[in-house]
């Protein structure tokens, strides 16, 4: 058995289960550490082929100390907010105690608002992020042991509601209202499955080879094939629907006081709703526009089309 193992925490959500499915096709199963809130939710076919199952949560620090032991390699998702200090938080202490361990080589999920990587962002979304990434580079930069990759995460397709007022495919309305005319600068979305895929790819790479590796502490973008507008996006699942669908600029208040938003953006801290409308703000800079050539050339194969993704999720329902 391999004494140097990668671990995914959490190995749990839709980019991390679709990260750990793709990397056990590209890896020995037995150098696979999974960590999550709840290992015991894990196919038992997975323990079957020897991967490792762990239990830690990121808001449990104390469950994180020995999460990581064995592993010399961190897939790091993203921990599961809009929050900015306490998810930024939350990241730096698993990274501080997968160093203890002796995890040498953290890959780290971040987001793709901040243009081509760009160290600032409108978004509120993007804070935490760009705080974890600035740590990675300070460690890498002061102990030379330490490496890092951040992958800023293409906007996920199948999250177009998070843009469209949590538009629902099931209960379609024929207007949706956001602070934005759906013109300008766009969104290059990319597949989730297509995403965690690359991103386990990557993990390999690294593990296979790290001398090699040519992302050794960078920052770099995933995104999908093109830029669509928030209007051809709207177009795009109207279309699939059969239904009349159109933006309707409304002001940043008449659009945080929207039931749906009000409902999906109450975390623990309160309402985050103004934080979140940031995004829109950061859209209409062209920071989600940008096009870059990485998923395709990791895949092997020009990524799926947003139309083609939510074609699927209506097919689906």
């Amino acid at each position: 058995m391999s004494e140097k193992k990668i671990a995914i925490f959490p190995a749990s959500g839709k980019l991390g289960g679709s990260t750990y499915n793709h990397l056990l096709k590209l890896v020995d199963p037995k150098d696979v550490i999974l960590i999550s809130r709840n290992p015991d939710k894990n196919e038992p076919k997975l323990k079957e082929a020897g991967v490792t199952t762990r239990a830690a949560d990121y808001d449990k620090p104390e469950t994180l100390e020995h999460a990581f032991g064995g592993a010399s390699e961190l897939m790091l998702i993203s921990y599961a907010s809009i929050e900015h200090e306490h998810r930024y938080n939350a990241h730096k202490a698993a990274i501080d105690a997968a160093r203890r361990s002796g995890v040498t080589h953290v890959t780290y999920s971040s987001l793709a608002f901040g243009g081509d990587c760009k160290p600032f962002s409108h978004a509120f979304v993007l804070q935490a992020h760009l705080d974890t990434e600035r740590y990675l580079a300070m460690l890498a930069s002061e102990d030379k042991s330490f490496t890092y990759t951040a992958i800023r995460e293409g906007l996920y397709s199948e999250s177009y509601p998070l843009y469209t007022a949590f538009f629902d495919i099931a209960n379609p309305v024929e207007e949706i209202k956001i602070p934005h005319d759906g013109s300008g600068p766009g969104i290059a979305w990319a597949k989730i499955d297509e995403l965690g895929e690359a991103t386990a790819k990557l993990v390999a790479q690294h593990a296979k080879a790290p001398g090699g590796y040519e992302l050794l502490n960078k920052t770099v973008l995933l995104s999908g094939p093109r830029v669509w507008t928030l209007a051809e996006s709207v177009q795009a699942i109207a279309k699939e629907l059969g239904k009349p669908v159109v933006i309707r600029k409304v002001s940043v208040d008449e659009y945080v006081n929207q039931p749906s938003v009000q409902s999906a953006m109450t975390y623990g801290s309160g309402n985050m709703a103004k934080d979140w409308a940031t995004v829109f703000e950061a859209i209409q800079a062209g920071e989600t526009a940008v096009v870059s050539p990485l998923l395709a050339n990791v895949l092997g194969r020009e990524p799926e089309p947003f139309d083609v993704t939510v074609r699927g999720l209506i097919a689906g329902l």
